[in-house]
């Protein structure tokens, strides 16, 4: 008779687990008993890892992070505004790849390190190009922010990339707002085409970082 072993459970694992999971289920339906089911164990195994579902979402958000700077490898010849859109769109890139990608990542916190040393290889660059510090950390937390509320607001059209929800239809949004002409007409301008909306609102985001601190 064979027995055949499985991997320990550790934090790392069921992270993984759980961000499978969550492009099957969304964040609503992501709950400890589903991931201790799909891992084949009883729930109370899963709290000598996480106290509670926050911890484990901050746990996923850091395993997102560590394989979206593995997929955006950074280059030291980047001026500032390059840095800001490589960051940025690799960023919205890693987020859509889960469903309710972005609201996993909102108001989570690392569990470690792991966000360090990309974040001083920015803000060391932001200041060698003549930033005070403060002016590096709200150009890059105010494209960060951005980021995170557009793909939060994608998010709840697109669930994943080739998923639409029901109610988003530009074409029926415009004959139901056909008394009001611009607004029916913009539904094509918000609803369609979001990454190269997206990459517009960046750079007036960057333009708007330009004007206000005087750095090109």
């Amino acid at each position: 008779m064979t027995t055949e072993r499985r991997a320990p459970l550790d934090r790392r694992r069921v992270a993984d687990t759980a961000l499978t999971l969550l492009n099957r289920t969304g964040l609503d339906g992501l709950t400890l008993r589903a991931i201790a089911t799909e891992l084949d164990v009883k729930a109370p195994a899963l709290y000598w890892h996480f106290k509670d579902k926050q911890a484990l979402l901050d746990e996923m958000a850091t395993e997102m992070y560590r394989r979206m700077i593995a997929d955006t490898p950074l280059d030291p010849a980047d001026t500032w505004q390059e840095r800001l859109r490589r960051t940025a769109h690799g960023l919205r890139a890693a987020l859509l790849g889960y469903r309710d990608g972005a609201r996993v990542f909102s108001g989570s916190r690392f569990t470690g390190a792991v966000h360090a040393e990309q974040m001083e290889d920015g803000l060391r660059l932001l200041t060698a190009a003549g930033f005070t510090l403060a002016q590096a950390v709200r150009a890059t937390s105010t494209t960060y922010l951005y980021t995170l509320g557009f793909v939060i607001e994608e998010q709840g059209v697109h669930p994943l990339p080739d998923e639409r929800r029901e109610g988003y239809d530009v074409a029926e949004r415009a004959r139901a707002l056909a008394d009001h002409p611009l607004a029916a007409a913009a539904g094509a301008e918000i609803f369609e085409d979001y990454g190269r909306h997206f990459a517009e609102g960046l750079d007036l985001v960057i333009a708007g970082v330009t004007a206000r601190y005087g750095i090109a």
